[in-house]
């Protein structure tokens, strides 16, 4: 880790010290030791980020287009470059596992190199006036300052998510890591700085909880709000940016469901779900959160199921088992006691349980690969969010009775569906109330748009729109008389 974390403050295209008393620590989700400390930024400290953003942006969208695409793309050359050391990083700050990380890491090389090829794509239009000798220019111009916050389960992928569409759209952009994973993100910004010419003060970084975040937020410099974290964290924003309509743009939380249909492949639904319930020890928004199995596959899939989720290797995450520790002690015992109180409802541990025997280190949070069976509907393990390798098993008479519970929640993130039905398929996919819904499979494409509905959050990330909302829209009419 060649990160220095006593100057945690990136403006101006240069490291800061913070003048203040208020650490944070870093801690190992191991050993729940520290692993640092990193000083968090005053308010005073978010203004100047802000201002230096502020004076950048101008000439930064005057720059041509192909040169803002080129600096990213030399961005995306550096991540890849330096997936190893910053992977060490993650890995210690955050507890997955070195697969994990690295493939993050990778991943967010591909997700800047994608961003930049829309240096030249970005489009208006030109329409006929109602007029004689009159035409309309529909321009899309940059918002001027992107003030970001970033989660603690995917610090590096949402980083250059949020900061990529925003610079080659012609915005500058003020970013705040988690407090629980600075130090990655430090470490890249460094990387980046040492490697790649970007102009000073279109790439700042500052760091802090969530009263700097709400510094960011509130801040007349910040013209457009890009966040992704929980739903009462996201009302909380929109709450604060009301103030000046401050546009937000918001990726919330999810309880995505998994729909096992009678026809389905139950080695492909038990592979995909395992994967999306313990990768990141189930600390993924898109995670499936409950499973509606049909009736007559209910057996065959929970036995399967539940010898595969047993079957789970948990361990230090340098050493690259199946899953890691949880990120905190808190959540911890937030999936710990979200077990504890479907058992109370009437729910069955079939394997797991709120408790691990024999964790692989003392001190560590780890939890453990939990099914959960005989859940009914009504359950709080069906409703509320669980960041946890928890998996409830509901099971259902039809298809129609799968869509109507699946649709039973507040949020609306992603979803599953697994049939060899093709008529299925889409009639479900098209019924779901959901931002993005995956059919035989599992994970996400840069091309593709990653949004929530309902109270998952609203703006959407990847993709032509997650590059288009970074932009605002600009009608020029030229009369010729």
């Amino acid at each position: 880790m060649g990160v220095n974390s006593n100057t945690p403050l990136y403006i101006d295209g240069e490291w800061h010290e913070i003048e203040s008393n208020s650490e944070i620590p870093v801690l190992n989700p191991c050993s729940g030791e520290r692993i640092t400390s990193v000083p968090s930024a005053t308010e005073s400290d978010v203004d100047r980020a802000t201002s230096v953003a502020r004076s950048a942006q101008p000439e930064w969208e005057q720059r041509p287009a192909k040169e803002r695409g080129d600096l990213l793309r030399e961005i995306a050359d550096v991540i890849e470059d330096n997936v190893d050391s910053v992977a060490e990083t993650l890995v210690a700050e955050q507890g997955k596992t070195l697969s994990v990380a690295k493939y993050e890491i990778t991943a967010a090389a591909d997700i800047v190199r994608y961003m930049s090829e829309w240096d030249r794509r970005i489009e208006g239009d030109i329409l006929p006036g109602s007029k004689q000798r009159q035409s309309i220019t529909l321009l899309r111009k940059p918002y001027g300052v992107v003030g970001g916050i970033i989660p603690w389960n995917f610090p590096i992928s949402v980083f250059v998510r949020k900061f990529a569409p925003a610079l080659v759209a012609g915005n500058t952009a003020v970013i705040k890591p988690s407090e629980l994973t600075p130090l990655s993100t430090l470490e890249l910004v460094e990387i980046i700085d040492d490697n790649v010419d970007l102009p000073p003060g279109v790439l700042n970084v500052v760091t802090g909880g969530g009263a700097i975040g709400a510094a960011l937020v509130e801040n007349d410099d910040i013209d457009y709000v890009t966040m992704t974290g929980n739903v009462d964290t996201g009302k909380a924003i929109m709450r604060n940016a009301a103030t000046d309509l401050t546009r937000v743009s918001l990726e919330l939380g999810g309880k995505a469901p998994a729909i096992v249909c009678a026809d389905a492949d139950i080695e492909t639904a038990v592979d995909h779900i395992v994967g999306s319930r313990t990768i990141n020890a189930g600390q993924v928004c898109t995670s499936v959160e409950r499973i509606y199995v049909h009736s007559d596959v209910r057996e065959e899939f929970q036995s399967q199921f539940t010898a595969a989720m047993e079957a789970v290797e948990i361990g230090d995450p340098t050493t690259d088992p199946d899953m890691g520790p949880q990120v905190s002690a808190d959540e911890l015992e937030k999936t710990q006691a979200a077990i504890n109180r479907a058992v109370e409802q009437g729910a069955d541990v079939a394997v797991g349980g709120p408790t691990t025997e024999n964790p692989p280190t003392s001190g560590g949070y780890w939890a453990k690969p939990t099914v959960l069976t005989g859940v009914d509907q009504d359950m709080d393990i069906v409703h509320k969010e669980v960041f946890g390798p928890v998996a409830p098993i509901v099971e259902v008479d039809s298809v129609d009775q799968s869509v109507a519970f699946a649709n039973d929640s507040q949020y609306g993130l992603s979803s599953y569906v697994f049939t060899e039905s093709y008529r299925d398929a889409m009639q479900i996919a098209e019924d779901l109330e959901f931002g993005e819904t995956f059919i035989n499979g599992s994970g996400g494409a840069q091309q593709g748009h990653h949004i929530g509905w309902n109270e998952s959050g609203l703006g959407g990330e990847d993709g032509k729109y997650g590059v288009l909302k970074y932009t605002q829209i600009k009608s020029v009419y030229h009369n010729f008389d």
